[in-house]
């Protein structure tokens, strides 16, 4: 009887998992647009119509500007730049929530992977992500006639908020399965979260007694890096990039350890 190669066994699971996140990916993507006469192109729309709708109240009514020394003086680009790692964060989170309670019946009838879920999810969004973010280097290009070389750095900062949203998608995710207010809950912290994000206004227009918070918000470092990567031709601070890791990689961890614990009563909630 042949002897079998540890490393097999491992390799073979490893591409069975990339081949059903693969799957996982591509139906919640066509689910999204399923029956939608413009398809994908829905994904587009809805930032740019959350992008004017904004300009025109912070911007045309409320003459909202962008204060000296940032990125840019144009504040639809600042604004969009900063909407972008936004959206994505808080898609993950929000469909996470719900994302096992939506899978249930893979869950309970068969030995699946459920953290995959909440990765495929992020995975999904970033799909989306990915065009609006081609969209906005094509306005940066045709309206400020300038690309950055820097943006090849993009992909790590993707990297950095999908640990971040992953991490906390699994928490969110799990708890929901137990605690069906979690997605009520998120949606409060979320609304809070957002207006502590430096996005409709730079970080120097906050007051000093509010800034200690920024310090202590991932998303913030993230607007950031993405305002500098795109609407300039500098590299983001180094020991930014270190802090934000260091936080997403943490959550990460934590989340994974967090949802292999609650995942052992899933089977019997869902």
């Amino acid at each position: 009887m042949a002897r079998k190669i540890p490393g097999t066994f491992f390799l073979r699971n490893l591409i069975d998992r990339r081949s059903l996140l693969f799957q996982l990916v591509r139906r919640d993507f066509e689910q999204r647009f399923v029956g939608s006469a413009m398809g994908w192109i829905w994904g587009l729309i809805q930032p740019l119509v959350l992008l004017a709708s904004w300009v025109f109240i912070f911007s045309v009514c409320l003459k909202q500007s962008v204060p000296p020394g940032e990125v840019t003086d144009k504040y639809p680009l600042f604004l969009f730049a900063g909407m972008l790692p936004w959206m994505l964060f808080n898609e993950t989170l929000m469909r996470s929530a719900s994302s096992l309670l939506e899978q249930a019946n893979l869950i309970t009838k068969t030995v699946f992977p459920a953290e995959m879920i909440p990765v495929a999810v992020f995975l999904s969004a970033l799909a989306s992500h990915l065009l609006a973010l081609g969209l906005m280097i094509g306005v940066v290009a045709v309206y400020v006639n300038q690309i950055s070389i820097f943006l090849i750095l993009l992909p790590v900062y993707m990297l950095v908020l999908g640990l971040l949203a992953v991490g906390l998608g699994w928490i969110v995710a799990s708890l929901q399965v137990f605690l069906r207010d979690t997605a009520q809950i998120l949606t409060v912290v979320l609304t809070f979260w957002f207006w502590l994000t430096p996005i409709f206004l730079a970080s120097s227009q906050f007051p000093s007694w509010a800034r200690g918070l920024l310090v202590a918000n991932p998303l913030y470092y993230l607007v950031r890096a993405y305002r500098i990567l795109l609407l300039s031709s500098r590299v983001p601070d180094f020991g930014d990039l270190v802090v934000v890791a260091g936080f997403a990689g943490a959550v990460f961890i934590a989340g994974g350890l967090f949802f292999r614990h609650m995942k052992r009563g899933f089977a019997d909630v869902l």
